[in-house]
């Protein structure tokens, strides 16, 4: 059973994360279950992720990791297999990911240097900035949705803030192998942008957000959908554009407010209402997801101890 850490000390293994509480068998819940067979077959197509592959670039990756002896991370299969599955099981490619997230941990020290569910919990349950689709996308991906707009009040969750959010959530995914393999969509919803949002994107927001996703996360990023973006969203872009490499560039989709162009990608029969999907209308905020993160404190403490050797 997943422990709070309000009763244990424990570090938690992803192993024992996977055991769900009584909690998680709610609709907000993360995905304990080992891979399907249908990701597994996904995970041998995309991403070479055969047995004996496996096995291989485990060995390679802690030989990496051993003989540079730079970086502070755990070495058991389970958490290396984190960082190999968005590298093809590359072990180079693996270690120089570590690499970067540590290198960006150092450089952010005052943002995720060590976030942790219980000290933000304001953030979840008082700001209806960040939610994940209790349904998956036709693939079997997450999708997480960015309110950018009117549903943003930068008082209440600066950028800063709303950057630790989206970290501790990214983590949090981590513990499903399912999201492992299939990876995640970002729909970033501007309905009723004004000028109070566009001041609170600094440069320094766009670049610090944009680096992360691109060099330091170790999840499979598939597509970003941007909706329902006004005229002022013309301000905004520009200062986003120029961190936007050529990977990206090719997963990135605008919509505007037309949500069959969403639909092309994003099944409507998956999405709620709000964005012209069969679903019901979204009545529930990151305020749901909550106790799911509170479940992880122990796992997310542990995640926060890896980086560069001081």
């Amino acid at each position: 059973m997943l422990k709070s850490s309000m009763s244990s000390n424990k570090m938690l293994s992803l192993n024992e994360c996977r055991k769900p509480s009584m909690k998680m068998l709610a609709a907000f819940s993360l995905d304990t279950a080992p891979l399907s067979a249908e990701a597994r077959a996904l995970a041998e197509r995309e991403i070479r992720e055969t047995p004996e592959q496996v096995q291989k670039s485990l060995t390679e990756l802690r030989q990496l990791l051993e003989e540079k002896n730079e970086l502070t991370y755990k070495d058991t299969d389970e958490y290396l297999t984190i960082f190999l599955r968005p590298t093809h099981f590359y072990a180079e490619s693996a270690y120089n990911l570590m690499k970067r997230l540590a290198t960006f941990k150092e450089k952010n020290e005052k943002i995720v240097a060590n976030p942790l569910p219980r000290e933000e919990k304001k953030l979840f349950t008082e700001n209806n900035v960040v939610n994940v689709l209790v349904d998956r996308d036709q693939k079997n991906r997450r999708v997480l949705i960015i309110n950018m707009g009117s549903a943003w009040d930068p008082k209440s969750l600066n950028s800063e803030q709303l950057f630790k959010v989206l970290y501790l959530i990214q983590i949090a995914s981590l513990v499903e192998e399912e999201t492992q393999v299939r990876g995640a969509v970002i729909i970033i919803d501007f309905h009723g942008l004004s000028t109070k949002q566009v001041m609170a994107m600094s440069p320094s927001f766009a670049m610090t957000l944009l680096l992360y996703i691109q060099e330091a996360m170790p999840l499979r990023m598939k597509e970003v959908h941007i909706v329902r973006q006004p005229f002022l969203f013309n301000m905004v872009w520009p200062m986003f554009k120029q961190f936007v490499g050529e990977k990206l560039k090719k997963r990135l989709f605008f919509h505007g407010n037309k949500m069959s162009s969403l639909h092309k990608h994003l099944d409507a029969n998956m999405l709620p209402e709000d964005y012209g999907g069969k679903k019901p209308k979204l009545n529930y905020s990151s305020a749901d997801w909550y106790p799911v993160l509170q479940d992880l404190q122990s796992y997310i403490a542990d995640w926060n101890t890896y980086g560069l050797k001081k």
